[in-house]
């Protein structure tokens, strides 16, 4: 049941694809699942390995019974082959969706033989022990059928007990037939899975070819002999200068990226120092000026001090007339210091005796005082 009910979930998953024109595709990612440990240890077993089924009869179920439930000793067993040739996502994808096309589901796996493959597909790039042996890692998968046949014979189906088939439904032309699982649709036994786009075996080994100077370089640095990839001498001393043209070019770069970083700070260092020595010079400019401009103070000191000067050298003009004894102010009075006496008040006017007619001296007049 668990299997069953996850798998519109699992299918949802998000993938990631190449379109025509080279750009990436994405689907759908789910929301975020609890944390399991599923617990496979071991690798599916190979058909011919196991135990031979009970004696009972081969009878199939129908496809309601496989959808509501079988019981859980008698599992629906699904049938899904191919190639697998360089086993992808896409394969797994295909065995996920056969495994939980029912709630419970037995899958086997048949894979075909080298002998098969190259005559009705073409080489393979792995050869069928390894993909016998890559299938049965897969974690869906249940049974292995090594050597499996091109088209499903009834005696095939009854000798594994088969139920259903599972593949995508777009028609498989091969071996003559225009779909080599017409009669398996027509007996109501195929079971229909979805292929994963933009991803397969043949478009893994076009990016090989495509890019195969890249990838045989790739190699040749892991320690593979030209012999080992079938490259000729010149072939491999051209792959040889190659790498080498191509680690100048990337410490090329590598130094291009750290002095365009180099030159990026010291321009950054620059425009800081531009700025400041602008801001300094402005600075410098203005007080220059202030001080020495036309309107400085310099020329106003100048001017003030060329004032003062003129000032103390040129003589006092004399005024147009002069004062009258009565407007002069009266000269102070000199005293020296140790005389306490006051002086004397100023002596009247002389005046002529009117008997003598001749004037009284000063000393007369002492006289008369004593």
């Amino acid at each position: 049941m668990e299997a069953h009910s996850s798998s519109p979930l699992l299918l949802s998953r998000k993938r990631r694809r190449e379109g025509s024109n080279g750009e990436t595709e994405e689907g759908e990612r789910p929301g975020k699942v609890p944390r399991c440990t599923v617990g496979l240890k071991h690798p599916a077993p190979f058909a011919d390995e196991l135990e031979p089924a009970d004696d009972k009869p081969y009878l199939r179920v129908s496809m309601d019974e496989a959808k509501r439930g079988t019981p859980p000793d008698r599992p629906v067993r699904v049938y899904a082959d191919g190639i697998f040739d360089v086993f992808h996502s896409g394969h797994a994808r295909a065995l996920m969706q056969a495994k939980g096309l029912f709630p419970n589901t037995h899958l086997i796996v048949g894979v075909c033989s080298d002998d098969l493959t190259h005559k009705y597909k073409g080489f393979t790039v792995m050869n069928e022990d390894e993909r016998y042996d890559a299938v049965s890692h897969c974690r869906y998968v249940d049974e292995v059928v090594r050597n499996a046949p091109w088209t499903l014979t009834p005696e095939f189906l009854a000798k594994h007990r088969i139920d259903f088939v599972a593949h995508d439904d777009i028609p498989y032309s091969s071996a003559g037939s225009d779909d080599v699982y017409k009669h398996i649709k027509e007996a109501g036994m195929f079971a229909p899975t979805q292929r994963t786009e933009g991803i397969s075996t043949s478009d893994i080994i076009t990016r090989i070819v495509r890019d195969y100077d890249v990838y045989v370089r790739r190699n040749l640095q892991r320690g593979y002999t030209a012999k080992e990839l079938n490259v000729s001498f010149i072939n491999e001393k051209k792959y040889h200068l190659q790498e080498r043209v191509d680690k100048v070019k990337r410490k090329v770069r590598d130094v291009e990226e750290k002095s365009k970083e180099f030159v990026q700070k010291v321009e950054e260092k620059s425009i800081d120092l531009i700025q400041k020595w602008e801001e300094k010079s402005r600075e410098f400019i203005g007080n220059f000026l202030q001080m020495f401009g036309p309107e400085g103070a310099l020329k106003h000191m100048l001017k003030e001090g060329k004032g003062r000067m003129l000032q103390a050298i040129s003589p006092r003009q004399s005024p147009n007339s002069s004062p009258t004894r009565e407007e002069r102010s009266p000269s102070p009075t000199f005293r020296l210091p140790f005389f306490t006496k006051t002086s004397p008040p100023p002596s009247p006017p002389p005046h002529h005796s009117a008997a003598r007619g001749y004037p009284i001296s000063e000393d007369d007049d002492e006289d008369d005082e004593d």
